[in-house]
């Protein structure tokens, strides 16, 4: 019989060896990415790319430049803080540290449980404010896009806490109990309630939860509302209505959206996308959306989805179960505050800790989703070149890629690994060139 391993490569040694190891190549990778990104878009910042000379000013080419290495170099400093964050909360102890003072404050039962998971959710948006303050108020104010006052900024803040703890209080809580009550498949009930809210919130969204932060208006526009209900028609498509949403209130930036599950279906415009492009134009970035319907992409991702979380809550249920998973990634499972009593539940922490080491794994294989989605994007412009004017869709591309900022000169290795859309030379190489400038 093999001698036992040496206590240097037991399970939870090797575990966070492995989390280490990823977490600090991933780094390194988004570093690395990350100034490609900020070489490429500098270098072609003095010039309009010459299949856009004629279409874009130098002015609005260097705006999308500076904007994009803005965006960029404070991502560097977001990855900065959230890698030692996760240290932090990890292998330095201080999710172990968290858990046990509640621990010996409320003792080991479903409240406390709870409270580390409300004092995690506090403790780290804490901890994200600065940066999402200076995103918002520094970032995007720099560069006209910011339309949000502090005053606002606050009342949405207070709205999203307040939905957060009415929907997310209580489904932490079923989930809790079903793991402690369940049995070995408490995973696959819990995924069942899981798909079932989110299926809930896809249909009450529109109605119930979205007009909490903005305000929708019926499309008074006769003319674009005749033309876009014929493209829908001739598409098969049927929705509630056709809104406008007062997203300038918040920012300058434009889009447009399908909202809702089943019969509450409804198209949604921001109001500065309807006051930035041409009736022609809006047609075919609907006609885009529809594509994505007429592929069925919808459907994919969400089956996608659902598959992902299944094997997701599958691995949880595994990994909640071994001791080594804890002690892995830095935390002391609940042993029985009196010997006399059961060891008090690990159940929150085993959320939390997969919460927190997943997304270092998942981030590797990240460019094979945004492939997937770059590839739905082309089929859905060419649907939408088939249904609407691919000249106006062209021009519509370009006006929102110069109105947001976008870059037209990514790095190319960042792009194929990060971007969901390609490029703009990419998409627009496909399709007719545009009629007006």
């Amino acid at each position: 019989m093999p001698p036992p391993p040496p206590e240097d490569f037991s399970p939870a040694t090797l575990l966070t060896l492995v989390f280490a190891a990823a977490l600090v190549l991933g780094l390194a990778l988004k570093f690395w990415l990350a100034t490609r990104q900020v070489r490429h878009v500098a270098r072609h910042r003095a010039a309009v790319p010459a299949p856009f000379a004629k279409r874009m000013a130098l002015a609005a080419h260097q705006k999308a430049a500076d904007y994009t290495l803005a965006k960029v170099r404070l991502g560097m400093l977001d990855m900065v803080v959230g890698s030692a964050v996760l240290l932090g909360w990890t292998l330095l102890g201080g999710l172990d540290a968290l858990n046990q003072a509640l621990r010996a404050t409320l003792g080991g039962g479903m409240q406390q449980q709870l409270a580390l998971l409300v004092a995690f959710a506090a403790i780290g948006g804490l901890i994200d404010l600065p940066l999402s303050l200076y995103q918002t108020f520094v970032v995007e104010e720099r560069f006209g896009f910011n339309k949000m006052t502090l005053r606002l900024w606050l009342a949405d803040a207070l709205k999203g806490l307040l939905l957060a703890a009415l929907i997310g209080l209580p489904v932490a809580a079923l989930i809790l109990w079903l793991m402690g009550a369940a049995g070995r498949l408490w995973w696959l009930w819990a995924w069942g309630l899981w798909m079932g809210l989110n299926l809930l919130l896809m249909w009450l969204y529109p109605t119930f939860i979205a007009p909490l932060f903005n305000t929708f208006q019926r499309l008074e526009d006769a003319a674009l509302e005749a033309r876009v209900s014929a493209l829908m028609q001739r598409c098969g498509f049927s929705v509630k209505g056709l809104f406008v949403m007062d997203g300038s209130r918040r920012s300058a930036h434009a889009n447009a959206y399908f909202t809702g599950l089943g019969a509450a279906k409804r198209v949604v415009f921001y109001d500065t996308l309807l006051r930035q492009l041409a009736p022609g134009e809006v047609e075919a970035v609907l006609a885009h959306e529809l594509g994505h319907f007429r592929h069925r992409h919808v459907i994919r991702r969400s089956a996608t989805l659902f598959a992902l979380s299944l094997a997701g809550f599958a691995l949880l249920g595994w990994l909640s179960t071994r001791a080594w998973f804890y002690a892995g990634l830095g935390v002391q499972p609940n042993v029985p505050l009196d010997p006399a009593l059961a060891a008090a539940p690990n159940d929150a922490l085993a959320l939390l800790l997969f919460v927190l080491a997943a997304p270092v794994f998942v981030f590797f294989v990240a460019p094979l989703f945004s492939q997937q989605s770059r590839r739905h994007e082309f089929q859905a412009d060419a649907y939408a070149v088939a249904q609407a004017s691919g000249a106006d869709l062209a021009s519509a591309l370009l006006r929102l890629y110069e109105d947001n900022a976008s870059t037209l000169t990514p790095d190319p290795v960042y792009a194929k690994f990060y971007y969901s859309h390609p490029p703009a030379a990419e998409r627009l190489a496909r399709m007719p060139a545009p009629a007006h400038p």
